[in-house]
């Protein structure tokens, strides 16, 4: 009767299913827990305009109103679309600095009268540095304007 010797059947083998297991995990976790800019979560067409992009708008303030009239101050929605609401919510996030820049993205479909309260808030606060932002103005655009 012959023996056979099973230790050199043994092959060492790495099994992947849980290597794929806990990598699948963690690309669940990193994208459910990413945060996203606010800007990608609100759809805001601007308005179309030429001119020069504003030098340095990385701390600026920014102050979104969608196509529907709400605000929204940096990442914070305000609540109400009243001035004394958005005067607050702005006071909260800015705190004291008064010559911060503000940036104000407005969607192009945006009621005017929502703008305006905007200003009226910034400029009861005493912000004095305002810009407005505007898509850049495509060619088709700038030809039908020049006519």
């Amino acid at each position: 009767m012959r023996i056979r010797d099973h230790r050199a059947d043994d092959e060492p083998h790495i099994d992947l299913v849980p290597l794929i297991d806990v990598i699948l995990v963690l690309i669940i976790f990193f994208v459910v827990t990413a945060t996203f800019d606010a800007r990608s979560v609100l759809k805001l067409e601007l308005p179309r305009a030429t001119g020069e992009a504003a030098n340095d708008t990385s701390k600026a303030l920014i102050v979104l109103v969608n196509a529907d009239g709400r605000y929204f101050v940096d990442d914070r929605e305000v609540l109400r679309s009243d001035v004394e609401s958005l005067k607050s919510t702005i006071a909260e996030v800015a705190g004291s600095d008064r010559d911060r820049p503000v940036m104000l993205r407005a969607d192009a479909r945006t009621p005017y009268q929502a703008v305006v309260t905007v200003y009226d808030a910034l400029g009861q606060l005493g912000f004095r540095k305002v810009m407005n932002a505007t898509a850049p103005q495509t060619r088709e655009a700038a030809a039908e304007a020049s006519r």
